[in-house]
């Protein structure tokens, strides 16, 4: 199983713990690898079992989701919270951790999953990351008139119509319809009300853990750690690294590159005594080039060689 299929797993499994539906019947009908996936719920129906001002983190997913919003939140970023009255159209990248925050219980809109290769299928063959709106670095969270969201929800509507209808070609047709969404996004200005946190620290070590973390357990040879580096966590978060090392060092006593190391030799024991992989299969799933590398790694932090410590 890849992480794409686990992550739209752990999706489905949470869906149908608020929703108190079957996984199965979640899932649109005929959906199958050949087209991608995508799928489309309800906000409010999916609000049912989540209690007020909890956290709703989107973490350790490797999917694609775009919201209408319609009632009181909070988005909260590594070093932004971004306020929302009334409503919002929120565009969610894997690359980018965030937390959206209910601030009442009167939550409505609709939500779209999707991985990349489902609009790969269609023949402009749009390419998520090159996209404006998908680009690490930004916020995409735009706030709505009323008439703004009406307009919106009307394009919701036509997919939660579209995809339980029997017609041969709707999934091309629900691809236009994530395209005018992405579009529309991309015609508005970003949220203005961007506000400090005296937690921003908090959340900036939060979202940094979470994204070091969601790489992991490493379960095929062929998986291979994306982030390394103190800098490419930094280009996630929309900080700057040395920001990024200053919060850690000043809130946890470690530098982020201890951070990444601790979790990386973690990771290489549990490979080393669990699984069969050769030396060379485990030094590439976690981004070293050469074996020679990855044993000088582990043998600086923990004064055993990779084949020592295995046997």
């Amino acid at each position: 199983m890849d992480i794409q299929n686990k992550s739209l797993d752990e999706f489905y499994k949470e869906a149908a713990e608020f929703t108190g539906k079957d996984i199965a019947t979640l899932l649109p009908p005929g959906i199958n690898k050949d087209i991608g996936h995508f799928n489309i719920f309800d906000i409010a129906e999916t609000m049912k079992e989540v209690k007020l001002k909890n956290t709703m983190p989107y973490n350790r997913r490797a999917y694609y989701k775009i919201s209408l919003i319609r009632g009181k939140n909070r988005a909260e970023y590594a070093d932004k919270i971004i306020q929302v009255e009334k409503n919002a159209l929120l565009f969610a990248t894997p690359k980018v951790p965030y937390h959206w925050v209910p601030q009442d219980e009167n939550q409505a809109g609709a939500f779209c999953v999707f991985t990349d290769d489902f609009l790969l299928k269609n023949k402009s063959g749009v390419v998520l990351d090159e996209l404006p709106i998908f680009r690490s670095g930004g916020y995409p969270v735009f706030e709505l008139s009323d008439e703004e969201a009406d307009d919106l929800h009307f394009i919701f509507n036509k997919m939660k119509k579209e995809i339980n209808s029997d017609y041969e070609y709707k999934y091309d047709l629900l691809r236009n319809y994530v395209l005018e969404l992405i579009h529309h996004g991309q015609k508005l200005q970003p949220a203005s009300t961007l506000h400090s946190s005296q937690n921003a620290s908090e959340r900036i070590i939060s979202l940094f853990i979470e994204l070091l973390e969601r790489q992991f357990p490493i379960e095929s040879p062929n998986q291979k750690l994306k982030l390394r580096s103190a800098k490419e966590f930094a280009e996630r978060l929309a900080i700057h690294v040395n920001h990024l090392n200053k919060v850690l060092k000043e809130k946890t006593g470690k530098t982020t590159t201890e951070f990444i190391s601790r979790r990386m030799v973690q990771e290489a024991k549990i490979l080393l005594k669990q699984t069969d992989w050769n030396i060379s299969q485990i030094a590439y799933s976690l981004g070293f080039d050469e074996v020679a590398h990855f044993s000088n790694f582990f043998k600086k932090q923990t004064e055993l060689a990779p084949l020592t410590f295995r046997s």
